[in-house]
């Protein structure tokens, strides 16, 4: 009797982030042990590898999303791994780099249950960390064939990653109701350039590193970019609703900060909205605040909004010819970040 060949599992989306990490670790470490020293500690600091003073240590990391995405969209594309190790090594430094300017902005203490880079070191040198940070994705970049390519890429991923930064600032000033408050479509915009850009940015570089034609880098950029308003939606939730021991976030704490998220400006808009505005000005008890927002059909709105652009983000990958394993994973991944801690 013949023997049936054996079924082999596609990898969960834990182990492709996984695997991209060690993929992509030894070239970022190097990375950024061509930094200035002090810089370069800061830098493994905020990565998780040492703690103040440079004294080596395994400290809780990013989940390495936008790695993988480089790796993945590389590899999508038809080119081997490698490919994609410099755009993953940019993307990642240009992402820990927004953090260490967000969390000044936003005047965040901790990140991962450790003190921010700014409380542990001080402002200017936060600030100077990040800028080296950016330079360094930058000289890594330019040193990779088709770097130019990407080097224009992210440069148009950075702009509008500020120009979404700016928006959520501004945000913060203006009321909860009436005719300049925030509506849902333009925290949508925010969303995309905020956190889609550089996700789109990651995916489609790696593709550009790769030699993917234009269509596949472009579809790429835009599955990542509806994947960034999924992931910010799920922030939004967790916020709000999530168990502060698996988020590392207060409980309530985004309505404590009175942030203008998704659940609330879309609770806003229900009957009785007029009430719950008064709430939130008045800072009155978050609980109560978080029970009249899911009432009104905030938290089913905002992961129903979330779930149309996973379909929109696979439908984007679906429009162009790809290799069908990294494609399976890159769909995992977006299914595994729609349902993370919910």
């Amino acid at each position: 009797m013949t023997a049936l060949p054996s079924v082999v599992a596609a990898p969960t989306a834990p182990q492709v982030l996984d695997r991209c990490r060690e993929l992509v670790h030894p070239a970022l470490k190097e990375a950024v042990g061509r930094l200035h020293p002090w810089l370069g500690e800061m830098a493994a600091y905020s990565f998780g590898w040492c703690e103040v003073g440079g004294t080596p240590v395994v400290a809780p990391g990013g989940k390495g999303l936008r790695q993988a995405l480089a790796v993945l969209g590389a590899e999508a594309a038809g080119a081997p791994a490698r490919a994609g190790i410099a755009a993953a090594v940019a993307v990642e430094l240009v992402h820990t780099f927004s953090l260490l300017h967000d969390d000044i902005m936003d005047g965040d203490e901790t990140r991962r249950r450790r003190r921010t880079v700014w409380k542990a070191y001080g402002t200017g040198p936060a600030v100077l960390a990040g800028d080296a940070l950016f330079a360094l994705a930058v000289e890594t970049l330019a040193a990779v064939p088709d770097g130019a390519s990407g080097l224009r890429l992210l440069s148009t991923a950075l702009g509008d990653l500020v120009h979404g930064q700016a928006d959520d600032l501004l945000f913060a000033a203006r009321p909860w109701t009436g005719p300049q408050r925030v509506r849902p479509n333009e925290y949508r915009a925010m969303a995309e350039g905020k956190t889609g850009a550089l996700l789109g940015c990651s995916a489609a570089l790696g593709a550009v590193l790769g030699g993917a034609p234009p269509a596949t880098v472009a579809a790429l950029d835009r599955a990542g970019r509806h994947l960034g308003i999924t992931f910010q939606l799920v922030d939004d939730v967790l916020g709000i609703w999530g168990d502060p021991t698996v988020t590392g976030k207060p409980v309530h704490g985004d309505l404590r900060e009175r942030k203008k998220t998704f659940p609330v400006l879309t609770a806003l808009s229900a009957p009785g909205a007029r009430y719950l505005a008064t709430l939130l000005e008045s800072g009155a008890e978050p609980a109560v605040t978080a029970r009249l927002i899911e009432e009104a059909g905030g938290r089913t709105a905002t992961l129903a909004e979330a779930r149309r652009h996973i379909a929109a983000a696979k439908t984007a990958l679906a429009g162009v010819p790809l290799a069908a394993g990294p494609v399976d994973e890159l769909r995992s991944l977006l299914e595994f970040l729609l349902r993370r801690e919910l």
